[in-house]
């Protein structure tokens, strides 16, 4: 794991929390897991002493520095939770959509993750027995990573994490309520095909939306996940 901080006001040693330097299980050379729900993430990532990263830090690992937490938890208020993802994801892409960035540099480019794959022959809308996860082994992009050395945040697979709609919902503050769920980064076949943005910071609408732990939370054959610790807590 590599610690989360940001380096214009601190250093290494005084990151609060952790992320997986590579995709599940963290392991470079291995495929990532993915036909994952998120909350088996969440569970898997419980199982091995860490837990799913809240929204902001995964963002902040992209970027190159991990900044406060961005909830504008008063949009959510007195809404169902699709209305408050998508007053809140367009409050936060407004804000951060003049600093679009990725994590090897200020411009979108091919061929620096990996992003160069393509569908298995067949694959629809996501079948089990038609799709494979035509990823790449972690780390096999070595120019793919941030500035704080996080591997493959755009491209191989997307990524599983919680989004929270109030503060009892924030993992990175020791909630174990989770929130909802919130797919990050961009997957194998950007270089032909750009899905939808995958700059650093972007939040996507309420695809597939459920509660993290809802036992029929979305699952995809380009979709896994990465984990965070919290320092001194967990």
């Amino acid at each position: 794991m590599v610690p989360l901080y940001n380096p214009a006001i601190e250093g290494p040693e005084e990151a609060r929390s952790c992320i997986d330097q590579f995709e599940f299980p963290n392991i470079p050379c291995e495929y990532p897991v993915v036909w994952v729900r998120a909350v088996e993430a969440a569970l898997l990532c419980r199982a091995v002493g860490k837990r799913l990263c809240d929204a902001h830090e995964w963002e902040g690992a992209c970027a190159g520095s991990l900044e406060p937490p961005d909830y504008p938890f008063d949009l959510a208020k007195g809404v169902g939770p699709g209305e408050a993802v998508h007053r809140m994801q367009k409050a936060h892409n407004q804000k951060y959509g003049t600093k679009k960035a990725w994590s090897y540099g200020p411009e979108f480019k091919k061929g620096i993750c990996a992003m160069s794959s393509r569908k298995s022959p067949g694959c629809g809308g996501g079948e089990w027995a038609k799709c494979g996860s035509n990823t790449f082994p972690a780390g096999s992009f070595p120019d793919c990573r941030s500035s704080l050395w996080v591997y493959d945040l755009h491209g191989n697979a997307a990524e599983h994490m919680n989004l929270p709609l109030n503060e009892g919902q924030m993992a990175s503050q020791g909630s174990v309520e989770l929130g909802y769920t919130e797919m990050k980064g961009s997957w194998f076949i950007f270089d032909t095909y750009r899905a939808h943005e995958d700059w650093c910071r972007w939040r996507a609408p309420f695809w597939h939306g459920s509660r993290v732990m809802d036992p029929k939370s979305h699952l995809n054959y380009h979709l896994g996940f990465r984990c965070c610790k919290t320092l001194g807590r967990e």
